[in-house]
Parts: structure tokens; sequence; C-alpha cells
């Protein structure tokens, strides 16, 4: 089946210091304990135990929570006092049950959001584990005990949408089923028709009912672009064989997209088009921010609009944008004057999902705590911005720590990096699993401050300080707007060295403040009024929004010298972003639009490049690719060129397509001809 969007929610372990009941019940029957975890409201919260296919009401076994509620309580918001406190975790029973009949818990929040998680046991071993996603839900499970040893993967967050050229981490979570807490287990994978890579989990304890979050260490490398098959499974629990195999493993698709080519010098050597792709006919309002969608079959370009703080921001998707056949459809969700309130920027995720960061200090708009942070949001038409999840729209997920939020960039899966203007700080907000569409149960979240510096916000709170991760290194790029600065943080290091200096006003399952971690300055001056930034390569792109620059600056060695500037002509420059062909977007919020920069085939040298072809990676220390050619004969003639115009390397087309090997030139700038073609501009390293 394919792999889920969203990972399944992460139950601690448990276990029980209470003596077998078996003696208490009767010769059919097992003693069966409810456990039961609130939401930060327990007072919503009520259930009741009945058999399998009876109404809630006709043959009740047992309750709990709050009696006021009622069968019919889901979702009118009618909870007085009562019940369940607030992130308490309740036992109930035990009960005596029939082995191997089927029963319904009928759980009820009255709020009709997420509610509460229930796990149902038998002597500490777990045989269901529920968690709420609406106002009233009956979940089924049958009185037999598990087995002693069975494990399993139950989610995978592997990144749907690898990219050629960087290594792909296996991950995920694996869930213990039987009754023998697990101390050691061999997970593996495979990818299409490849080895099977293991690895050895020894020194764990997951304890029955409990999941454990995992990272393959055997990386994949992706050297071929297209869908692929993934497979992940569990073996050999404890030193022994596993006695239950259909829940050992996950199977999914990926789809690996070409690297995206760095074009940036020809730029620089060049000279650039621009071509306004959108304006405010296309119903762009002051837009600040921009992203590709990584599904590359679906061809879209997504702009965010920063609008009011009573409406709040607005989506415009472009469907092929800048060609003949481009559409766009403007979207506001119905909660956005709290979800998006004047929204700095947006970053699209690796499993369909995306975050925006609202800029406003307080989201509720009432002068009281700023319960402000980082939005997800679902890119499926079906949910996104859809009026059909009650009064808290379509959002995913929210956390509330970084108020006036001013950038964010993806890491992995739903985990995201926040610049908090009003803090100054660098928060990294893990929405982990999360609560659904409309729903508010945030205690999921992993959330590290780092505020070993100080970035200042526009006073004005209109221009941005965007920030782009190097998923290749773990360096974070960060635009200090007040400071005109950029700077970098290792997200490889740190340690946790305490509670967040900042609220919170929830729970989160981590909240913590980060020391020991590197970070350093790597441009501090020809800055006036920096805003957007992206990364391609060895190449750093940031935009001035005073001027309309974007400037070029080289991150291969030590510091970040700036190489040269792309005059776009027009403050008021914010986002950036290089597109899947290396083509450099922006966005402008002074004129309301989009656009796309382009080369100019007839000025320049003669290594004038086909926009339709790139190759990657440029600079290169390994094997050269090439991307967006599918007609061309592999059999055509290739030839690297040095310096002086000899033939330094020949191989053929289809040789280009998987992989030229280039290790064993040396370092310099040579030509590549494809048949007869002009000589295209490659850079081989050391």
């Amino acid at each position: 089946m394919p792999i889920p969007l969203r990972s399944c929610l992460i139950l601690g372990a448990f276990a029980y210091n209470v003596p077998s009941l078996l003696a208490q019940c009767g010769a059919d029957e097992l003693p069966v304990m409810i456990t039961v975890q609130t939401d930060p409201y327990g007072n919503e919260t009520y259930w009741q135990l009945v058999p399998t296919g009876n109404a809630c009401g006709s043959g009740t076994i047992a309750t709990g929570g709050n009696p006021v509620i009622g069968c019919n309580g889901g979702g009118t918001q009618n909870s007085p006092p009562g019940g369940y406190g607030n992130n308490t975790t309740i036992n109930e029973g035990p009960y005596c049950l029939v082995a191997d009949a089927s029963y319904d818990l009928i759980a009820i929040d009255a709020y009709g959001d997420d509610g509460a998680a229930y796990t149902v046991s038998i002597d500490g071993a777990a045989i269901g584990q529920f968690q709420q996603p609406g106002g009233s839900n009956t979940f089924t499970f049958t009185v037999h005990p598990p087995e002693q040893r069975d494990m399993g993967v139950t989610a995978s967050t592997t990144s749907l949408f690898p990219e050629m050229g960087l290594p792909l981490r296996i991950k995920g979570t694996a869930h213990n089923f039987g009754a023998q807490a697990v101390t050691a287990f061999t997970l593996a994978y495979r990818i299409g028709a490849g080895p099977v890579q293991t690895m050895a989990m020894s020194g764990v304890d997951i304890a029955s009912g409990g999941d454990l979050a995992f990272i393959h260490d055997v990386p994949w490398d992706p050297a071929t672009p297209g869908p692929v098959a993934l497979r992940i499974w569990t073996a050999d629990v404890n030193g022994s064989e596993d006695l239950s195999h259909g829940n050992d493993t996950l199977t999914g698709l990926l789809t690996v997209n070409p690297a995206v080519p760095n074009i940036v010098d020809d730029y620089l050597a060049l000279t650039p088009v621009f071509v306004e792709v959108a304006n405010s006919d296309q119903d762009l309002l002051v837009p600040r921010d921009l992203d590709f969608h990584p599904d590359r079959s679906r061809d879209e370009l997504w702009v965010l609009n920063k609008d009011t703080e009573a409406s709040g921001g607005s989506t415009v998707r472009f469907t092929h944008p800048g060609e003949a056949d481009e559409t766009f459809l403007w979207q506001r969700d119905p909660n956005a004057w709290h979800f998006m309130s004047l929204p700095t920027a947006i970053a699209m995720g690796d499993n369909n999902n995306f975050a925006t960061s609202p800029g406003v200090f307080d989201a509720n708009h009432n002068g009281g705590e700023p319960f402000t942070g980082p939005t997800l949001w679902s890119s499926d038409p079906a949910i996104y911005a859809q009026n059909l999840f009650g009064p808290l729209g379509s959002h995913l997920d929210m956390v509330h720590v970084d108020p006036n939020s001013q950038g964010i960039a993806h890491d992995q899966w739903n985990r995201f990096w926040v610049v908090d203007g009003y803090n100054g700080d660098i928060v990294m907000n893990d929405f982990r699993s999360d609560h659904g569409p409309g729903n508010d149960y945030h205690g999921n979240a992993i959330i590290r401050r780092y505020s070993l510096f100080t970035i200042t916000k526009d006073p004005n709170d209109h221009i941005v300080s965007h920030c782009v991760m190097d998923k290749h290194s773990g360096w974070l790029y960060v635009v200090d707007h007040g400071g005109r600065r950029v700077l970098r943080l290792n997200t490889n290091t740190g340690t946790a060295s305490g509670p967040g200096s900042y609220g919170p006003w929830e729970t989160y399952l981590e909240y913590t403040q980060m020391t020991g971690y590197q970070w350093e300055e790597i441009v501090s001056s020809g800055l006036d009024k920096p805003a957007g930034i992206d990364l391609v390569g060895d190449r750093l792109l940031v935009s001035d929004h005073a001027n309309g620059d974007i400037i070029v600056y080289d991150i291969s060695g030590s510091g970040a010298p700036e190489i040269g500037r792309i005059h776009t002509g027009a403050a008021g420059i914010m986002g950036i972003k290089v597109g899947p062909d290396g083509r450099i977007w922006y966005v402008n919020a002074t004129n309301h639009t989009l656009s796309r920069i382009d080369l100019n085939p007839n000025v320049g040298i003669a290594e004038t490049r086909d926009a339709e072809i790139a190759l990657y990676p440029n600079p290169v220390a390994g094997k050269l690719f090439i991307a967006n050619d599918r007609t061309t004969p592999g059999g055509t003639p290739v030839e690297l060129l040095d310096a002086t115009g000899r033939t330094s390397l020949r191989g053929t087309l289809a040789q280009l397509r998987t992989g030229l090997d280039v290790s064993g030139l040396a370092a310099g700038q040579y030509a590549l001809r494809i048949g007869g073609s002009p000589g295209r501009r490659v850079v081989v390293t050391r």
C-alpha cells in the first residue's frame, strides 16, 4: 500500500503493576484495561464500552469521562466542568470481557476536534490503540492476547520526493505489537530491485504497544529519476523469529526528482531577461514568498499573499507556471485570520504538506498571549482551504511560540525551521504527526529554540527575513533583515540545556532551549534591506528589497564571498526561488508581480545552453548528469574539452544520462559537447 502522508500517532510505552486478574474473571473471560490520555481539554471527553454493533447507551459495559456530555454530545461544544483533567493519563478497569469476542469503544469529544487517545490492553499487553479524530468515533477491538514477539513498521517519514545527488535516509516508526518488551530487532529496507539493506537495532527498550522512531544507518543514493518502490520491514525480534508476519512490512512509492541544475553563474556571464509571469490580474496582493510543489508531475508554483491582518493571507496556485497553458487558483482558508495572518513565508514539504509562517504578533487579535507560530497545511485540493472541517478551517496543525515569524524553511517530513521575529531567535518546529484538518491537538510537537544571536525584523512588519535549508550539509542560512547580514546555523550541532525560554502556552512533547551549536555570520556588508534567500549547489542567492538586486555568493569554501549581482531594476522584491530547471523566480510585494529570469540566447559566449537542457551537479567532483533531454539518441557522442580545446574525456549521451564519471580529470573549467552542439561550461572540482 502507499506510504501514508502522515505518520501514525506515536504512543509512549506503558506497563501496569497490576497482578493478573485471570482468577477473578470467568473461565472464558480476560481482564481488559482501558487507558485514556486526555488532550488539553479533558472535560470534553466521554466514552462508553459496548458489545460490537450496539449503539451508545445500549448494553453499556463501562463509561468514563464527563457524563454530562452523553452519547449525543459530540461536536456540540457543550462541555461543562467535570470528568477527566487536562493532559492526564487515567487507567480504567479492569473489565472481564469474553475472550475472542469483539467490543466497541465509543469515544465522544464535545468540541468535535482531535480528542483523547485510548489504549486497550490485557495484562499490560496492548490489543488496541486509538486516537480520536472527531466528535464521535467508534473503535472496535477483539479480546485476544497478542503474540509474545511481534514487531512491525507502522509509518514512514521518508521523503516521498528524493532528489538525485542527495543521499536519502530511510525513516519511520516501528511498533511493538507483541506482549514481550523488545530489546533488539532487525530493520531492513529495499528500493526497487536493489540490494536489501539491514540494520541491527540493539539496546532498545520498547514496551508492549510502544513505538520507536528510526533512521536507517545505510542511506540510498538515487541515481535515476522516476518512480521507485520502497519496502521497509522488521525481523528477528529479541534474537528469535517474529511470531506474526502480517504486520511486519510497510510499502510505498517514491518519485525521484532530477537534481536542480546550477546555472546561476550563467546569469552573471550572460544577459538576463526578466519575464513578468503574473500580477494583480492573477490575484497577487502583496506577494511575499513562493515555492514549487516537489511533485514535479503537478507542475505547480504556489505564491503567498500578505493581504490584511483581519482577512488573513491567501495563496495563488499556478499550474504550468509561465507556460502558454498556465492556469491559476486563488484560495483563502476559512480561518486564515488566525492560521495565516500576515504570512511572511511558505515552504513545501516532502510529503505533500506545506507550512506557512504568520507575521502577526497575536493570532487571536485580542491582546492576550501571543498564541502564534507556524501552521501546517495539506496541498491536497480536497483539503486545503475547503470549508468542510468546522471552525478551525482546513489547517493540519499549528504551534504557538514564534510570534511575528519572518521566514520558514523545510527540513524533513513535518519538520520546519522558523525565524522568530519577536524574540530574534531561530526555532525548529517539528509537528511530527499532525492532528488532521481542523482539529487542535498539538501535544505531539517537538520544538527547539536557538538564541545565541539576534535577528532583527523590519520594524514596520513588512519586509521579511527568510531562511533556507541545505539538506545535504544541514546548514540553515538565515537573512537578518535589521542586521543587514546573513548568518548560518549548523543544525547537526547543539544540545538541549533546559526548557524553552519563551512561553509556552500549551503542552508539547518537547520544548527545549539549545546550546553549544555552531553558527557564524557569513555576509556582513553590501546589503541594504535583505529579504529573500535560496540555495542551489554552492551558490547562495539573497534578494535586496531596497533596490531589487539578487546578490550571488559562493559558499563552496570558507565564508561567502559575493561573486555578482542580478539587477532586476525594481525595488520591492521579497521571496526568491530557483525552479526545477534552474531558472530564478521571485515576487515583488510593491508592484504585486511574479517574475522569472531567463537568459538571452542571442547574447554572450558560445556555450549558451538550451533552456530545456541542464547539467548537474555543476561544479562536479564525481559523476555529471544531464536533465530535461529525452529525445536525443543515447548513442550521440559526448566530449569534454579542456581549456586548450583538447579532448579530455569521451562518452555517449546514454552515459551522461546515467552519470558520466569525471573524477579522473584535473580540476578546472571544461566545455561539454553533445554531438555537434556548442560547448556547455562544466567546472570540475576536487
